[in-house]
């Protein structure tokens, strides 16, 4: 129970969760982020604007979420989650991985997009979010099946639940949550380094 009590506030996934929050209230004060047009025209995915050269659009849509249930459930994953991946890879590795997933997510949905022509709005954490998770498994993996309070089973379990509830409802972007969880163990195996022991 002692644990938790010497560990240092990771300040970099406070700031990911705090951009994420503020931008949302700026959307809803000047609009409705459950309006798809509005989204779009405030940094949304939409494969026609990104082909066409709006490449931020891969990142801004990270940081943009449907409604308030939409950004609470990321917002709390990457609270409980996040700062134990920020403590093992370092912050400054961390935002690169939280970034890389984003986008990565939403490249591969655009990819999708253009092989099957089904054209959808887009926006939302969820990469990266399942890129932290996967992060974490390949982190927790390589450390015998434990770190801090999670163990490899626990996040394989939350997983495989996302992503089936994500497989067994309507209008979710399960391409993005497979490419995370993907990305995410790739740029866990190439970014984490475990510490060594050193005995006298």
């Amino acid at each position: 129970m002692e644990e938790k009590s010497y560990r240092k506030t990771e300040y970099v996934n406070l700031a990911i969760i705090a951009v994420n929050f503020i931008y949302f209230g700026y959307l809803e004060v000047v609009g409705s982020t459950e309006n798809s047009m509005f989204m779009v025209a405030h940094g949304a995915m939409f494969a026609p604007l990104v082909l066409q050269g709006e490449y931020w659009r891969l990142l801004t849509a990270a940081f943009m979420h449907f409604g308030i249930r939409h950004i609470i459930n990321n917002m709390l994953i990457l609270y409980v989650l996040g700062d134990n991946l920020e403590r093992a890879l370092g912050s400054v590795k961390y935002l690169i991985f939280y970034l890389t997933c984003g986008i990565g997510a939403n490249a591969a949905s655009l990819f999708l997009e253009m092989r099957t022509g089904e054209i959808a709005v887009s926006a939302g954490a969820s990469g990266a979010v399942f890129g932290v998770v996967g992060g974490l498994i390949y982190v927790v993996a390589v450390n015998r099946g434990r770190l801090e309070d999670l163990s490899t089973r626990q996040l394989v379990f939350m997983a495989v639940l996302s992503l089936y509830l994500g497989f067994t409802s309507a209008g979710v972007n399960n391409t993005a949550h497979v490419a995370g969880l993907t990305l995410g163990i790739v740029m866990g195996a190439f970014l984490y380094r475990r510490p060594r022991k050193y005995y006298d």
